[in-house]
């Protein structure tokens, strides 16, 4: 037998799965990566899969705590999706931001694995928000360069109009929902050719909401979301803080019912 093939996903929120929530996987998420080391596996079995990325995770970390690990593991696939958080930190220079990300993708690329990066989505969820857009677009310029300089795939997630639809997000309105998890998974796989059965229910749209109702809904959002996030800012401390990778190590993924039956067999429920 030949070395096994190998997926190793890199990266923060975006790639650990949040918005995607599932209680019989680690971290209590499953998330778009999940999807596409399972749909490898369906197609050719034996894929093995690891996922080293943690929520609220900047460049400095990926590079100082994933990078080891993932070029150790020998990798025949990665997929990197970092930076965001990088931009949404105030005083960051895009500049910066791209010298590490190149400094990433050239140790990753060296590896010879087939290397996997994305542009980032202009979440519009509040003008508040709005002057970090100008950041976004620098920053996918660089990505699409960075990936031409060193022969890495790029799925362009900064043109998929499918992500207008808010149903596509989490209640939070920056993560992805596991309808939006699973339509990347999909593009994903497509960039890898390979074939895949990833299907999104239809759901009609319900009546457009009152004044009363949005002005409702903005606030919740704020409270419950916009305004902690500033807390943990202020505080210096992220919802990552206390977690570890989901997948650390490499596992082999059964190319039927995936991974939550690898799950619950290390659980002991099988």
């Amino acid at each position: 037998m030949g070395a096994a093939r190998r997926y190793v996903a890199l990266g923060d929120s975006f790639t650990e799965g949040v918005g995607d929530t599932s209680r019989h996987l680690p971290n209590g998420v499953r998330g778009w990566a999940d999807r596409v080391a399972e749909g490898l596996a369906r197609h050719e079995p034996g894929w093995e899969y690891a996922n080293l990325a943690i929520r609220s995770k900047r460049l400095r970390h990926i590079i100082a705590e994933q990078l080891g690990p993932a070029v150790a593991m020998e990798p025949t696939l990665v997929t990197l999706y970092a930076g965001g958080n990088d931009i949404m930190d105030v005083g960051t220079r895009v500049p910066d931001i791209l010298a590490d990300y190149e400094f990433l993708v050239g140790r990753l690329a060296a590896t010879g694995a087939r290397l996997v990066l994305f542009t980032g989505y202009d979440v519009e969820v509040s003008a508040v928000l709005s002057p970090l857009r100008r950041k976004n677009h620098q920053y996918n310029d660089g990505v699409r360069q960075i990936a031409a300089r060193h022969g890495a795939d790029v799925v362009d997630y900064a043109e998929f109009g499918a992500y207008r639809d808010p149903r596509m997000w989490c209640v939070d309105r920056l993560h992805m929902s596991k309808a939006g998890h699973k339509y990347l998974a999909a593009r994903v796989l497509e960039v890898l050719e390979v074939p895949h059965a990833i299907t999104l229910k239809e759901k009609a749209e319900g009546p457009a909401p009152s004044w009363q109702d949005w002005g409702r809904d903005q606030w919740r959002w704020i409270r419950d979301w916009v305004l902690p996030m500033f807390a943990r800012k202020l505080r210096g401390v992220t919802l990552g803080d206390t977690l570890t990778p989901r997948w650390p190590e490499p596992v082999r993924v059964p190319p039927r019912k995936g991974l939550k039956k690898l799950a619950r067999v290390s659980s002991g429920r099988d």
